[in-house]
């Protein structure tokens, strides 16, 4: 069994692709995020992995705060978007507002879950940083878009 047959396992994880937006004092960022899990209900914690070499890592890291803003299946134009490396491209022709965080949240999204970080777990390459949910809403009814939507899936080269 060689690595090549591993990342071929790994492809078959099916995941919900999400934008995670971030805020640094006056600063904002975004990037597709799809490792992403509830960990409790009491309190509302969710998790996501975000490589280490991002930007949005040092951001969250730094800043304390993040959003995971769920992606509608008809909104894979925002999949493009957020890859771009400047934060000013990113969010360009975006609709967006912030509430509790200071984190933005896409209006384009079906949800999103504005987080305060509260811990985070050395994982390898990523780092998993834990948010308790602290404000979060429904925007538009929708089915969220998956890995499966996108076909192709995240498999911690970028």
């Amino acid at each position: 069994m060689g690595k090549e047959n591993i990342l071929k396992a790994l492809e078959k994880i099916t995941y919900g692709i999400y934008v995670l937006t971030t805020k640094n004092g006056a600063e904002i960022n975004g990037m597709i995020a799809s490792w992403v899990s509830q960990v409790s209900f009491t309190p509302p914690l969710v998790m996501v992995g975000v490589r280490k070499n991002r930007y949005s890592h040092k951001m969250v890291r730094e800043g304390g705060v993040f959003a995971l803003n769920v992606l509608g299946k008809e909104s894979s134009a925002l999949t493009g978007k957020f890859k771009s490396p400047s934060p000013e491209e990113k969010f360009k022709g975006i609709r967006w507002e912030s509430r509790t965080t200071g984190a933005p949240l896409i209006n384009e999204a079906l949800a999103y879950m504005d987080c305060i970080l509260v811990n985070s777990v050395d994982a390898g390459d990523h780092t998993i940083f834990i948010g308790e949910i602290v404000d979060a809403d429904i925007l538009r009814e929708g089915i969220p878009m998956t890995s499966l939507d996108l076909g192709k899936v995240y498999i911690g080269q970028s």
